[in-house]
Order: structure tokens, then sequence, then C-alpha cells
């Protein structure tokens, strides 16, 4: 538990190195009603607040909160003015919770608006929690008409009477300068207000700026105490439901390479899975199976769906299906009951097989006493089976035996072991446990800064990542505005991604913004996505200083950014860059032979450099050819030519071009003199030279 003013995530009992070993078993006592619980991304991107850090005291009874209509003197209110009032307030909730259960119940777009529409009215009688899912729906244009005004009209009202969401969205609406004028300061007071009242977005908004140092001093133990209370509800979370495949697609990427794979799956490439999995085969159940388990990919979490591929697919024997049937059934959900006996059987008779899924789960079983006696000796066995076959959750239990000295001697060198390698493979868990090793210096020398990346690492896989799909679907069907805003609420929260995303969409000229403030804006988020290592980034803010988009033109710096991303990321476009930089002299001193360095390095590190950097050559030897010749005899004579003032400024890029079209000529025609050469007609059968031979025997070749 966190007290009211831990603030910074210091925990009550004071014990910062526990780590999470995941998939808890939840009783069925223990589990909440989920039908009236906002478990939709419109919920998860808003912030959740910790449960005993309420947003403010429960008011008496005879005290109703007054937003839009009521703004009324209660004390002067009869005793059956107030019944009244009380029945209207009854009356709103009740309307709340049966929007929120059928919205939870529905993925149709159309009908999620008809229920929207019905919120507004709740809103409207003052219902503080309606009032926060409409808002934050007008800002990103969810299933209402985008009014970043009438979003911010609420938020406001909200605010004053202490809601720590409309804390946080203020906030946002500040540091991006959407319907008020940008202030950092006004932001920064917002987002710190939002924290306080337990609004785990504001929280890692706050662990991102004191890690960047944005509108802050950096502050790598601030961020630390704000990421790690975000991780500690994100793991918390992903041990009792598995967590959800997270999609980061660059636009860029998506853009410029059409036929690069963005992770998500086509519709017709799922309906041919579909259409394989109907006629039997196991591969495509177990693979669309756990597709539905998970969601991702463009697919959306099922499990009732999962169930049945993987039902199908163990009924014709497949070990991994019968495995992930006893997953479904330990951990339960509210299509497949938790039944610990049900999944014994499928997790050993997967076991048997020699399926490392199966293994684990025996493991997890016998670690937890789940239907059968807890054995440690049997659970470390079984982990160990598992993880010798690189299965993830092998690993990660393993890595928590060691640490805790559950069945063996504490080993923390051998939990870190098995905590990299279940990482390497991209478990939350993993990331968690081992933030929390670097953070208390617990079996290694403690670092801050690798614990906040972990830490970032995790609060980046927590349930508001699924706000990056979300975007993603308005940027696809055209709506950039609210691609826009979306983006821009990830990206204060620190998401690379996002932020690249926000400076593409800007660099489109595409936007809610003036103009004039385009480029200014995308120059600071392509920024802050090189900051976090994104070569396209870096490389981008060079081009911005090389032409004085957003900034003045300022050969030095661009070389500065080229420079770091050829040699920190290898990257081609960066070499070729300081090229032609070298070759004109801008920012740097001239050098020919240099220039002809990085255009070689170019070429050797990505083969689509190639053909520019063989016209860039081309165009290099004609000036070292001039170079040459004005140190001949010939030197008074050439001295009195400039190519620049014979062929204007810009005689390379003409020369390159006349140098492309020569070469385009000389492949047409040899293509076309290869199919003008007629092909010989095929020679007919030669006689045998001797008797066949008898069947059986081969024939001599």
């Amino acid at each position: 538990n966190y007290s009211m003013f831990s603030v910074y995530g210091q925990s009550a009992d004071n014990d910062g190195s526990k780590i999470v070993a995941g998939h808890a078993y939840v009783s069925k006592d223990a589990q909440t009603d989920s039908s009236t619980t906002d478990t939709g991304v419109e919920s998860e991107v808003e912030g959740v607040e910790q449960e005993d850090l309420p947003s403010q005291p429960p008011p008496p009874e005879d005290t109703f909160s007054c937003y839009t209509k009521c703004m009324c003197d209660v004390s002067v209110l009869t005793a059956e003015e107030q019944a009244e009032q009380r029945r209207l307030v009854e009356e709103a909730e009740e309307q709340y919770q049966d929007a929120i259960k059928m919205i939870n119940s529905t993925n149709r777009r159309s009908q999620k608006k008809e229920l929207y529409d019905r919120l507004l009215k709740v809103a409207e009688m003052g219902h503080a929690k309606a009032m926060e899912k409409v808002a934050y729906a007008m800002l990103f244009g969810d299933y209402l008409p985008q009014s970043i005004p009438q979003a911010k009209e609420i938020f406001e009202k909200l605010a004053l009477e202490g809601s720590p969401k409309a804390q946080t969205a203020l906030g946002f609406l500040y540091a991006a300068g959407l319907g008020v004028n940008s202030s950092q300061a006004k932001a920064l007071v917002y987002y710190t207000f939002g924290a306080l009242g337990g609004n785990l977005v504001a929280h890692m908004i706050l662990g991102y700026r004191y890690w960047g140092g944005v509108g802050v001093p950096q502050s790598c133990e601030s961020a630390l105490t704000h990421y790690r209370l975000v991780a500690n509800h994100v793991a918390s979370d992903v041990s009792l439901t598995g967590g959800s495949a997270v999609q980061r697609i660059r636009l860029l990427d998506e853009v410029e390479n059409p036929g690069s794979s963005s992770g998500m799956l086509e519709e017709d490439l799922i309906q041919y899975y579909q259409f394989l999995a109907e006629k039997g085969d196991v591969q495509a159940q177990v693979g669309l199976g756990q597709l539905h388990l998970h969601g991702g990919r463009g697919v959306e979490q099922n499990h009732q769906r999962a169930y049945e591929y993987f039902n199908q697919a163990a009924n014709a024997g497949n070990t991994h299906a019968m495995a992930f049937l006893g997953k479904m059934y330990s951990e339960g959900s509210e299509y497949v009951p938790q039944n610990n006996d049900t999944a014994l059987h499928y997790f050993k008779k997967a076991a048997d097989l020699g399926n490392p899924v199966g293994q684990s789960g025996l493991g997890m079983a016998y670690l937890y006493g789940r239907g059968v006696p807890v054995n440690n000796d049997l659970a470390l066995k079984y982990f160990q089976k598992a993880a010798e076959q690189g299965w993830v959750d092998g690993q990660l239990q393993l890595g928590t035996m060691y640490y805790n000295g559950i069945g063996v001697k504490r080993d923390y060198k051998q939990a870190l072991k098995f905590f990299n390698l279940a990482s390497q493979a991209g478990h939350i868990l993993a990331f968690y446990n081992l933030a929390q090793m670097h953070a208390t210096g617990t079996g290694v020398m403690r670092s801050c800064h690798t614990a906040v990346e972990l830490f970032k690492n995790v609060c980046e896989r927590g349930r508001w990542s699924e706000r990056l799909m979300a975007a993603y679907g308005s940027f696809k069907e055209g709506d950039m505005d609210s691609a826009l805003v979306q983006y821009l609420l990830l990206a204060e929260q620190g998401y690379e991604v996002a932020q690249s995303n926000v400076a593409f969409i800007l660099d489109q000229s595409e936007s809610i913004f003036n103009e004039n403030e385009s480029y200014p804006r995308a120059l600071l988020h392509w920024t802050r996505a090189a900051a976090q290592g994104y070569t396209v980034a870096r490389i981008k803010l060079g081009d911005y200083h090389f032409y004085g988009y957003g900034t003045g033109v300022d050969y030095e710096t661009a070389v500065i950014h080229y420079r770091l991303a050829s040699e920190q990321q290898h990257s081609a476009q960066a070499m070729f860059n300081l090229g032609y930089m070298h070759e004109k002299g801008l920012g740097i001193k001239q050098d020919i032979h240099l220039a002809k360095r990085f255009y070689d390095m170019a070429a050797e590190a990505s083969p689509d450099a190639q053909v520019p950097v063989f016209l860039a050559l081309c165009k290099l030897g004609l000036i070292y050819a001039q170079q040459y010749l004005q140190d001949l005899n010939l030197k008074e004579l050439l001295s009195q030519v400039d190519l620049d003032q014979l062929l204007g400024p810009e005689w390379d890029l003409y020369l390159m071009t006349v140098i492309a079209l020569l070469l385009g000529t000389v492949i047409a025609y040899r293509q076309r003199q290869h199919q003008a050469v007629p092909r010989a007609p095929p020679a007919p059968p030669r006689p045998p030279a001797q008797p066949e031979q008898p069947a059986g025997e081969p024939e001599e070749q």
C-alpha cells in the first residue's frame, strides 16, 4: 500500500526489492465484476488512480457535487429538495453504470457512438466520472465529435473539484499548447497535482520529464521513484492478466517503405489462417489461439475464440494447444472458469510429451500448490526442463526461485542470469525484476540509470499503450487531428514511437496547429525521439538544421547530428550526407578524399545506397579530374573555367541526372538487345546410342 504522502512511490513496508513471479491465481471471491468496471482503452489512457489514494474524500450524505446544472447551495435546500437531489444523483449513477456495462460488452463502433451520446446526457446531469469520460472522448474524437475547447471547459470544472484525471489532462493541454497558450510551468503544476491524486499517467509523465530533463532539472532518482510506482501497478496487473501485446508502428517507416512489415496482419491474411484452421490445420489453430489469447497484430483479445482454437488443436494431439488450455484454466477468465484440476490435467498431458509450456505449468502447480501439494523440488525440476528448451516462463520462475531461495540456495547471480534470459524474449516481469535488482543493488552494482530504463520499459507496456493502436487506427482512417492528439499524449508519457509519429504528422503540415508552428513543434519531437536513440530522428535533426526547418540554417549543427547517426547507429544515409558536406565544404572543411571515404562507407553500410553512391562518385571523379588538370600545364587555361559560373551553382545535380539517364538508357538498351536475340529452337532428341537398360538399373548420365 501507499500512504497519502507517498507521491514518489515509497512503499509503506519499505520493501523496495520485491520482485514479481507472475500469473498469480486470484480466487473467485477476490475477482471483481468487470462488467461495470471501465476496462476499455478510453479508460486506460485517462490514467488510473490508486485505490487507496482517493481523488477526494467522500462527501457527507447531505452534500452533493455540483458541476454544470446543479449550481446550488445545499444549505438552503429543504428536506424534500435534498431528497429529490439525492434521487437525481442515484439515477445518474445508475445510468452511468448501465452505459459503461454496455460499452464494455460491445466492439461495434456505431453502438459505442450511441452509448457515448447517453454518457453525454449523464455528464450533463453532473456525474463526475461521466464528465471525465465525455471530456476525454471530445479531446481524442472517440465516438464523439472532437472538440478541444469543450473538453478543456469540462476539465477545468472537474479540476476545481480535485479530479486527478482532469488535472493531468489540463497539464497535457498546457504542455502541448492545445486550446491554450503553451506553458510548461502550468503543465508541471497540473501534472504534480494529478500525481498527488494518484494518477498513474501523471506519474509516468513526471518520470519521463525528470529522466530527460524536460521542463525540470534532470534527476535520475526522481525519475526512478515515479517510474517505479507506475511499474509496480503494471507488474501487478500483468501478474494477474498476463498483459497485452504492444504494437509500435512507425508512420514514417510505413509510408517510406510500404512493403515493410509493420507487425500488423492484413485482414485477408487472417481470413486465410482462419480458412486453414477450419480445414483442420493444427499450426493455424494454435497460431490463431495465441493471437486471440494475448491480442495484438491487429487482432483483439478474445478468450472465447482462443479457447475454441486451442481445443480443436488439442483434440488433434497438439501438445502446445494442450499446454495453453492448461494455462487458460489455471489463470481463469470471464469465459474460461478457473479450475486447478482441469489445468493440471492439460499441463501433465503436455509435459509428459516434453512440451515446455506444460512443464512450466506443472512447475507453477507444484510451486503454489494448485491442485497438488506444494513441492519445491518438483517445481524446480519442471522449471529447469522448460528453461532448457528456452521457454520464457520457465526462465522467469527459475530466476524467482534463486532470488528468493525457494527449493535452492539463494543465489542472486543465478537469478540475474535467468531474468536476463527471460528479458531477451521480452517478458515484462523479467524487466521489472531486473529493474528492482538494479534499483536496490541486489546482486549487481546499483545503477539508477539502468533501473530507470528498465522501469520505463515496464511502464510503457501498461494498458494505456493500447492507445497506440487507437491512434494508428485514426491515422489510417485519415483523421489526422485525432491521431495527432492521441500521439501527443503518448509522446508526453515518453513513448519514443509516439514522439516520432507526432513529428512525422507535423512534418506533413497536416495538423490542428498553424503552419508556422508545425516545423518548430516537429523539431521538438524529433529531438526527443533522437535522444531515445531513434536513428531516423537524428538524421531528421540534421536535415532540419541543414535546410532551416523550424530553426535557422546551421550547417555545423547538421554535421554534428549526421556524425552522431553515423558513428553511433551506422546510418548509411548519415554517411552519405557527411560525404556530401565534405565534398561541398558545408559546415566542415572541404575534403574530396574524406567525401569519397564517407560515400564508400555508405555503400558498404547499405545496398540501397550503392546507386546514389555510384552517381556521387562519378561526380566526385569529375571534380577530382578538374583539380588534377589544374595542377598540370593547363593550369592557366583551366583556372579561367569556373563550373559554378559556367553551368550554374547546381551543376553537380544536373550532372548526376545526366549520368543516371545514361545509365538507365544503357540498361534498357541491353535488355532490349537481349530480348531481340532469337533463341535457338530446342534440339531434337538424340536417338539412343545403345539399347535401353533393364528397369531398376540407373541410366548413365
